[in-house]
This record gives C-alpha cells, structure tokens and sequence, in this order.
C-alpha cells in the first residue's frame, strides 16, 4: 500500500493527524515565547511521520522500519542538542530538545499507524509543560509563604535572578572547579 499517494485517504490521515499534533505541541510552546512553535512543531511531526510510512510502504522487513526509526531518533537527538546552549554555567534549552524529541516519537507513531494515541501523547505533552511548571510555581511560593526560603530572597537559586529556570540545569561545583565532581 502506497501511503504517500496524495488519492488515498491513507496519506490524508498521516498529514492531518501529523499537523494536528504538531499544533497542538507547538502553539504551547509559540504562547509562551519559546523556540519550537507551531511550524516546528507540525514540520518534525510531519517528516518523522514520512520517514517512517516510507520505510513501513516498501514491504521491508520489521528490522528494516527499525532500522530507520533508530535513525529518525539518532537525527532528531542532533537537532535537539543542537538548540541547547550553556551561558555562564547555567544549560539552557533543555525542554525544548525535549519537546522536539517528543515530536519525533509522536511523528513516529503516526507514521506506523497509531494517530489516536499520538493525539493523546500531544495532549500528555501539553499536560506537562503546562501542569509542571504551575506545580513548580506553586511549591515555590509555598516555600517561600512558609518561611523556607533560605536563599535571601534571591529566588530560589541563590543567584538573585529568580526560580527555577524552565530550561536551565545548574551543574553542580566540586572544590576542584570540576562542573559535575568528575
């Protein structure tokens, strides 16, 4: 069966559902100003779900379809990595590589056929960059309603430039001036 055949109701499918989840992921991410907004978001959809309908319509074998989602995870890992960046010890970026890595693994879906679970994992997705952050908040300003705020009130991180980072890690410092104690 010929899934990129622009007749069948087969391809129709894989775009829609593709740029529907891609939407959905990317206009959360395109509200709060962040990278990877809607068309990112429906173009990493889009093309993992190719790839892998590609690799799944020419009759290969199982390891073959495999074979490609290794490298659609490998491809997307590099594009991912790529839109991290540390700025003054602090690594910045690092939800937004996951989000395009959840991208791919909903395009993937989609390609071998699983549109209504793709759906959810979008809605998953949403739940979380959403819910986390509120969670965040929301234990932050208890802490600091409790009296646990032991920073000064610099905000969390002790650096005076507020909470928790969304896309921040701050690697930890040994004595040694090593980043992570190795």
């Amino acid at each position: 069966m010929n899934h990129i055949d622009p007749l069948s109701q087969s391809f129709w499918q894989l775009v829609g559902s593709a740029l529907l989840c891609g939407t959905i992921i990317g206009f959360e991410r395109q509200l709060r100003g962040k990278p990877a907004g809607i068309r990112t978001g429906c173009l990493v959809t889009l093309g993992t779900a190719t790839f892998i309908s590609l690799a799944e319509s020419q009759g290969t074998s199982s390891e073959d379809v495999a074979r490609v989602l290794g490298q659609v995870v490998t491809g997307v890992g590099f594009l991912g990595a790529g839109v991290m960046i540390s700025q003054e010890g602090v690594v910045k970026g690092v939800t937004t590589g996951a989000v395009i890595w959840i991208l791919a693994a909903i395009g993937s879906a989609i390609g071998l056929g699983y549109q209504r679970g793709a759906i959810v994992l979008s809605l998953v997705t949403v739940t979380i960059l959403v819910g986390i952050e509120k969670l965040e908040s929301s234990v932050l300003w208890i802490a600091r309603r409790s009296g646990g705020d032991r920073d000064g009130g610099q905000g969390g991180n002790g650096d005076g430039r507020g909470g928790p980072e969304e896309d921040g890690i701050r690697p930890r410092r040994d004595p040694g001036g090593g980043a992570d104690g190795r």
